[in-house]
């Protein structure tokens, strides 16, 4: 299994069976080293209706005739758009052919402008997957809360938390969410795509390990072989 990390909260996954992508946002996203043209996937996840996570969901899902995972409002709104979805909601799981994937909760809001005015799209989620014997976990975008230390068991193989402050938890509030979540390894996203959100991800690992956590800052474009 091999997890590239996009800039912003943007992941490719790709396991022995099927490519996945996790909230994409690659076009207008100054981070990214892709574009939304050159990205081959099988399944689309989306953790809530910012354009910042899932702003190009539509058009790759077009053109790759991939299945878009996210909430039931969601994939309401993206199937009246022509592509396929399946919708879900927090606390469902569901079998896919690569794995298993459920929404957890996420503190956060989820909405998309349409004609100039916010339209509601549920409520934002966090995703847990596993595929190949491996159990994943990207916190979308959340504030810190106590019931991050129920999606521990069973143990997580790689956490992705955001760490940019102001619209999701900090750095602080983040290596607290290590110390619930336990996973063997952590990747910190939801930084430095732009000013208001930047951080320093060296300094953020450095804190990590002096509570025994194991965190890697990916650069954008690089990957972690699971």
């Amino acid at each position: 299994m091999k997890l590239t990390y996009c800039g912003h909260s943007t992941f490719l996954l790709e396991t022995s069976t099927h490519r996945l992508v996790i909230d994409p946002f690659f076009d207008h996203n100054p981070a990214s080293p892709l574009k939304a043209q050159d990205v081959a996937c099988d399944f689309i996840l989306v953790s809530h209706g910012h354009d910042d996570h899932c702003a190009d969901a539509v058009p790759i899902a077009k053109r790759t005739g991939a299945t878009i995972i996210a909430n039931y409002e969601i994939c309401e709104y993206f199937a009246k758009q022509g592509v396929k979805t399946h919708g879900m909601n927090p606390g469902g799981a569901h079998d896919f052919p690569f794995g298993r994937v459920k929404l957890t909760q996420a503190f956060h809001s989820s909405s998309t402008e349409v004609e100039g005015l916010n339209h509601y799209l549920g409520v934002a989620c966090g995703l847990l997957i596993q595929a190949d014997g491996k159990n994943l976990y990207h916190a979308g975008d959340t504030a810190l809360f106590s019931d991050l230390k129920l999606y521990r068991r069973p143990k997580l193989d790689v956490a992705m938390l955001p760490i940019g402050d102001n619209f999701t938890m900090g750095p602080a509030d983040a290596l607290l969410a290590l110390d619930l979540l336990q996973p063997r390894l952590a990747v910190p996203m939801h930084y430095n795509t732009w000013p208001l959100i930047a951080q320093d991800a060296p300094a953020f690992a450095k804190a990590a390990k002096r509570k025994r956590h194991k965190v890697v800052p990916l650069k954008p474009g690089a990957a972690l072989e699971l």
